[in-house]
């Protein structure tokens, strides 16, 4: 048998013993010693803390030192609720030349009187969101001097602490001396042509939601229109989205409806409209098409905006008349609503649609995004690295780390990449151009390289007046031939080599008997 386990007990003179005391500390003299031998880490972080914060100290040293280029300048930190603002900096604790001041109409007004009081000319302030457009007009209104800076300039320099008031400390700083460049700015007719079309590209992504919306519902019910028809918004598809919402069922009918021009038949529109048609399906449907027609009439209410605007901003001198251009294709559900190329010749003085894959509405947009009075730019290199289409080199110890271009979201830079992707078949120099870098570099960098050459000539066109010239393919092929043949002989004269051309007759001989044996 296991013998049973028995339980000890302390006797009772150990219970009454007392506990045995804990060894004393050691005392808070030798404990630094002692930390500083056991945390090593410790050590490293504030030693890495310390050089920061010389480094940092360093460049703050080195900004008071360069010469004030600006006597009577200002910074504002924008914000969402209020704007801090500087007319001057001092070490001496609080004073009087930093205040937070509110964003509705009437603190915008005391912002004006505080800068006038100090004697202000010249304004900087930050880009952030939306919040700074009521400032920056009241401004310019006003007959300040502003500039408006991206936030990655005033981040740039080491130093600058981080709260809204010492960032408006820093921005005077950076504003005084000369070192924030000023963003581009459109003027004010400008800046009004652009906020239309901006509406306007709006109601156009909208309408397209909702022309999703009604093909879902199609498709729930098994009608394939949009297998049949390459567009639901055309005059065929309008005609049967129509006749589906008054009643109409039978396929043979709905696609009677059919517009002469429509490449698709009766009996495959028929086919395709043979299908179950539910309650709520059909009510989804209505809402989708009435949405849909809703944003259209925006778009006939916006376009009538945009043709008032470019009517005022007509040229006075007079101009030759345009010549007639044909069409490429018919009008479509979102074209704008009148001649669009007629009106831009007149504000530009120049015919931009000349250059290929730009289109009168393309050409409108682009002009409305970077103006028509380019002298911001001193070069033509100089707009195209505000419009990010040139690489931004990368070198460090002799190597390139990277070329790539910089990223954003120029909206300029986009319309030009959507003109360049749409040379792909074009029978022009630039189509050449784009697929020979496509064969090379690949798509994506054929585009932008495509979009940086119409970019050039862009700048050319409205800065000097100079016409585009068209060149066909083959002459854009012939030349490349020629540049290519001055690199081999230039090549070759290097090596002391010598090279010969022979006459197309005898290469064509020498290929075909090539070719045989």
């Amino acid at each position: 048998m296991p013998t049973p386990k028995t339980k000890l007990r302390p006797s009772a003179d150990s219970a009454k013993a007392p506990p045995t005391p804990r060894p004393a500390r050691a005392s808070s003299t030798a404990a630094p010693d002692a930390k500083a031998k056991t945390k090593p880490h410790q050590r490293r972080k504030a030693k890495a803390h310390a050089k920061a914060e010389a480094k940092r100290q360093a460049e703050c040293d080195k900004l008071q030192v360069l010469p004030v280029r600006n006597d009577h300048a200002a910074g504002i930190d924008i914000g969402e609720s209020s704007h801090w603002v500087c007319v001057g900096f001092t070490d001496d604790g609080p004073s009087d030349l930093v205040r937070e001041l509110p964003t509705h109409s009437q603190g915008l007004r005391d912002i004006v009187a505080y800068l006038r009081l100090h004697q202000v000319q010249t304004v900087a302030m930050e880009a952030t969101g939306i919040y700074w457009r009521p400032l920056f007009a009241l401004l310019r209104q006003e007959g300040f001097h502003v500039i408006l800076v991206p936030p990655q300039y005033t981040r740039q320099v080491q130093g600058r602490p981080k709260t809204d008031k010492r960032d408006c400390q820093w921005i005077y700083r950076l504003h005084s001396v000369g070192l924030l460049p000023a963003a581009f700015q459109p003027t004010e007719a400008m800046s009004v042509l652009r906020a239309y079309l901006r509406e306007r590209a709006n109601n156009v992504r909208d309408g397209a939601r909702h022309i999703q919306r009604m093909q879902k519902e199609l498709e729930q019910m098994n009608l394939k229109l949009t297998g049949s028809i390459d567009d639901i918004t055309g005059q065929t598809g309008q005609a049967i989205i129509r006749a589906i919402l008054r009643g109409t069922r039978d396929p043979y009918k709905l696609a009677a409806l059919r517009h002469p021009r429509c490449k698709a038949s009766v009996e495959a529109i028929a086919r395709a409209l043979d299908g179950t048609y539910r309650e709520e399906h059909l009510f989804g449907l209505r809402q989708a098409y009435e949405a849909w027609r809703f944003y259209q009439r925006q778009l006939d209410a916006v376009d009538s905006k945009i043709k008032e605007q470019l009517e005022r901003m007509k040229q006075s001198s007079p101009l030759p008349p345009l010549p007639p251009k044909r069409r490429a294709c018919g009008r479509k559900a979102n074209d704008l609503r009148f001649e669009a190329r007629e009106a831009l010749y007149y504000v530009v003085g120049i015919d931009l649609t000349e250059l290929e894959g730009l289109s009168a509405q393309t050409a409108l947009t682009l002009i409305s995004e970077i103006g028509t009075d380019l002298s911001a730019f001193q070069t033509v290199k100089h707009f195209c690295s505000w419009l990010g289409l040139c690489p931004t080199v990368k070198k460090t110890g002799g190597k390139v780390k990277s070329s790539r271009t910089r990223a954003g979201q120029s909206r300029a830079a986009g319309l030009l990449r959507l003109s360049a992707s749409s040379l792909h078949s074009s029978r022009s120099a630039l189509g050449a151009f784009l697929r020979r870098m496509k064969s090379r570099l690949g798509a994506p960098a054929a585009v932008t390289a495509t979009a940086h050459k119409l970019a050039r000539l862009v700048y050319y066109a409205l800065k000097h007046g100079m016409p585009y010239v068209k060149q066909t393919q083959e002459q854009y092929e012939k030349q490349y031939r020629e540049r290519q043949i001055q690199q081999l002989r230039k090549k070759a004269r290097q090596l002391g080599l010598e090279v010969q051309e022979k006459a197309p007759s005898e290469a064509g001989q020498k290929g075909q008997a090539d070719s045989e044996t």
